[in-house]
């Protein structure tokens, strides 16, 4: 196959990654399958030719520089990176634990930044490649219950914009993935974790949201093995477009945070504008 590629996606042994490395291996490419028990991601994607089980902790620089020489050896190149592999602490800030926020950024923004700095020097050398990042409409507007994973998620979008200016001289090509609600494993007891310090003014609001959490799972509106088929798509254009909003949802949200913004923009316009030093007066004074 000409454009045949290999594709390096996290957390590829279930939810939205194990899709993506499905799609990628039915289309031909190769893939470098990479989680942090890799019996589990093997088990789930089953035998290939192109297929390459690594073991990878995001949260672990070392494992990260370990699995991209290991995708070199076996496949000479690497073409896309996916950064899939994610969590969510869900809960009201006030009563998530540092150690729970520190483990929501650690993977959510940190372990991408791991995986993405391991990757770059390989892309650099080729002059081509893409970097394709899961990030979520908690990237663009926060919302109660999750003030961790939203943080997460901002950090993550300014971060890969940032990026993108810096790598394109390189021929490398950014795309942020903004999902709506999809029925992946990210709301299983594997990967969502609840607030640890219960306070009483929160009980309420706190039971009302649990139960909308743990109900919500598999009853999301989103197919994630039509989103991977379409990330394999976006994946051809040229050039690469800088973000997919994902689901009917993701769209609406888009929309509603462009008309917000919109009028928090003109609302005080006047205001606003009218910050600037003024240089004639200055030099009143000054004289």
């Amino acid at each position: 196959m000409a454009n045949k590629q290999v594709w390096f996606i996290t957390g590829a042994g279930r939810g939205l990654g194990r899709y993506i490395a499905q799609g990628a291996l039915a289309a031909g490419h190769a893939v470098v399958a990479t989680g942090r028990n890799p019996d589990k991601v093997a088990q789930a994607l089953g035998p290939a030719d192109d297929l390459l089980v690594v073991t990878l902790d995001i949260t672990r620089a070392a494992d990260a520089e370990a699995a991209v020489q290991a995708t070199v050896d076996r496949f000479g190149r690497l073409d896309v990176l996916v950064n899939n592999a994610a969590n969510f602490y869900a809960g009201f800030f006030e009563e998530l634990s540092p150690e729970q926020m520190n483990q929501q950024l650690a993977t959510s923004i940190l372990g991408p930044m791991n995986v993405t700095r391991a990757v770059l020097p390989v892309l650099r050398r080729q002059r081509a490649g893409q970097v394709i990042t899961i990030s979520s409409t908690a990237g663009l507007v926060g919302f109660e219950f999750g003030s961790a994973y939203a943080a997460s998620k901002f950090g993550l979008e300014g971060w890969m914009q940032s990026l993108q200016a810096e790598v394109a001289p390189f021929g490398i090509e950014t795309l942020v993935v903004n999902p709506g609600f999809f029925r992946t494993e990210l709301l299983t007891e594997e990967s969502t974790n609840f607030a640890d310090h219960p306070i009483a003014d929160y009980d309420e609001h706190r039971e009302a949201q649990m139960q909308f959490w743990k109900g919500y799972n598999g009853q999301q509106s989103g197919d994630p093995a039509k989103l991977a088929q379409a990330l394999l798509t976006i994946s051809r254009q040229s050039p690469l477009p800088r973000r997919f909003l994902a689901g009917a949802d993701a769209v609406a949200t888009a929309e509603q945070v462009a008309a917000e913004l919109q009028q928090q923009t003109a609302a005080y316009r006047e205001l606003s504008s009218s910050l600037a030093f003024d240089e004639a007066n200055e030099r009143t004074h000054a004289s």
